[in-house]
């Protein structure tokens, strides 16, 4: 009788708050926005993971693809499908392949793929597989088929992929966290389809082994690079933001540099698109095809100057100077050349292992990683329907944690009840991100592994490098003090909306 009372009591406070939240927010709002306004994330702020102050900052590095260049979706369809015709001509897959076109909202980044079950997943910061993100081709393994594979959700350490994502040393899984890599998840799952759909004896080594190949070709060989560069309207959007930053800086007299893996004819091409034919005045020191991440850990390669028309030099370089473009090198070298070390250096890149996770470990530099996703995840979780969706998922897990304590029937029927009510919730909330695997950065309530990564590797991050166009540089970021799990959240917790209501406007744009 007791149990009975205390449940009604708590679920009465829970129906309460989220009546109230529910009539508060519905009176600021007209059916058609559907945002939660006086709660809602800015999608254009700066997020902290380790405090950082601007003001410290006196060099600011770039990658260039997905860092001052954002593409669009043609660009993963044009990556799919020649990858798809290398393996038909290059590797004698069946034809029938040719019927497989990219689907765009098919995977999210950060996924792991068992190479030797040829199974695509999401992993949470635990090592735990996130039940119903687990794929075979373009169909669901059901739950019980994955508990009887892997003897549970988790998967051990030796078996997870290496450092920097790769399947490799005996390693059987590869983590996908380049934006590039999408075209190769869909790809892969592609070719996995159809082999079961005509029940096609393969082995999954073998498959994983050349779609990596003709991915590789795709770009080695120039293919994509030369088809960007012959319809760059196409393929290239959001120009006039970066070169908004870029001046910005440069106004400043701040010092600026470019280490990228893509070619010189192709971020040429890109930034006089972006910027103009002067582009390379805003930059101190340019670096093309660097091999990152063996840039940041290979000692033994030079840099070597390239001449406008592509032509390599064989001078040795004593210096890197302004307006030259030079080729691979080493961060080493680049530091002694420069001088430019430590925490007076902020690098931005889009990859967490090959852009940012050696400069933070090993070199103290600053680290902002782009995360272009970050935009449209911030959109839906300041709807009204993801808000009142959360907010009753989280009252139902703390009404189930303190009912478990009573024993009595009537208590006990009511916990099972709510605890199907969670279940059921759990899935829809991974909906409205992406049918198959959900957010990029959460499981069900865990974050991702990609999360736990971006947390350890970058002092910031945001959706684009034109969120910096809303601060001076003088700011300071501070990542949100929330309650370790055995802290009582004694001080004044930070809402969403009081971190990001508004990102600080620029001073000098006033």
């Amino acid at each position: 009788e007791t149990g009975c009372w205390f449940y009604m009591s708590l679920i009465t406070e829970g129906l309460a708050s989220c009546s109230t939240f529910r009539t508060s927010s519905e009176a600021a709002l007209s059916p058609r926005t559907k945002l939660i306004s006086g709660n809602s994330v800015n999608p254009d702020t700066i997020f902290a993971n380790n405090e950082m102050s601007l003001r410290d900052i006196e060099i600011y590095g770039f990658d260039y693809d997905y860092t001052l260049a954002f593409y669009s979706r043609h660009l993963h369809t044009l990556i799919f499908n020649i990858a798809r015709d290398i393996l038909i001509t290059k590797h004698r897959y069946p034809e029938g392949l040719r019927k497989y076109e990219y689907i765009p909202d098919f995977a999210v980044r950060g996924l792991h793929y068992d190479v030797q079950k040829a199974l695509l997943m999401k992993i949470d910061a635990f090592h735990y597989i996130q039940l119903g993100t687990v794929y075979r081709g373009l169909h669901p393994v059901p739950d019980e088929e994955v508990i009887a594979m892997y003897e549970g959700c988790h998967i051990p350490l030796e078996i997870m992929s290496d450092f920097y994502g790769k399947s490799s040393h005996g390693l059987s899984m590869k983590q996908f966290m380049d934006i590039f890599s999408l075209p190769e998840m869909t790809l892969l799952s592609c070719v996995n389809d159809f082999f079961m759909k005509h029940n096609i004896d393969y082995e999954p080594v073998h498959l994983y082994k050349d779609v990596k190949e003709a991915i590789r070709d795709v770009h080695v060989k120039g293919i994509m690079y030369r088809a960007v560069e012959a319809d760059i309207e196409k393929y290239i959007c959001y120009g006039e933001q970066s070169h908004a930053v870029l001046k910005k800086l440069s106004a400043l007299g701040k010092k600026m540099f470019l280490i990228t893996n893509s070619p010189f004819d192709f971020v040429n091409r890109g930034m006089s698109y972006i910027v103009g034919e002067d582009w390379r005045d805003l930059f101190d020191v340019v670096i093309v095809q660097a091999d990152k991440p063996g840039f940041f850990n290979d000692r033994r390669k030079p840099f070597r100057r390239v001449t406008d028309k592509g032509a390599l030099l064989w001078d040795r370089i004593h210096r890197l100077d302004k307006g030259q473009i030079y080729k691979q090198g080493n961060l080493y070298e680049f530091l002694r050349l420069t001088g430019w070390r430590g925490s007076k250096v902020l690098y931005f890149g889009d990859h967490i292992y090959s852009d940012l996770a050696d400069l933070t470990l090993k070199h103290g530099w600053r680290t902002g990683a782009i995360i272009p996703e970050l935009r449209k995840e911030i959109k839906i979780m300041n709807t009204e329907e993801y808000v009142q969706m959360m907010t009753w998922l989280q009252a139902l897990s703390g009404l189930i944690e303190q009912m478990q304590v009573h024993r009595d029937p009537a208590s006990e029927a009511v916990v099972d009840e709510w605890i199907k009510e969670r279940e059921a919730m759990r899935p829809q909330t991974k909906n409205f991100f992406n049918a198959q695997f959900g957010s990029l950065f959460r499981t069900y309530h865990n974050p991702t592994y990609f999360s736990r990564r971006l947390s350890r590797f970058a002092d910031i991050y945001m959706a684009s490098i034109s969120c910096l166009l809303n601060y001076d540089l003088q700011h300071t970021f501070f990542p949100r003090r929330t309650p370790l799990q055995h802290e009582s959240p004694f001080w004044p917790e930070h809402s969403s909306a009081a971190v990001s209501s508004a990102a600080p406007q620029d001073q000098s744009r006033v």
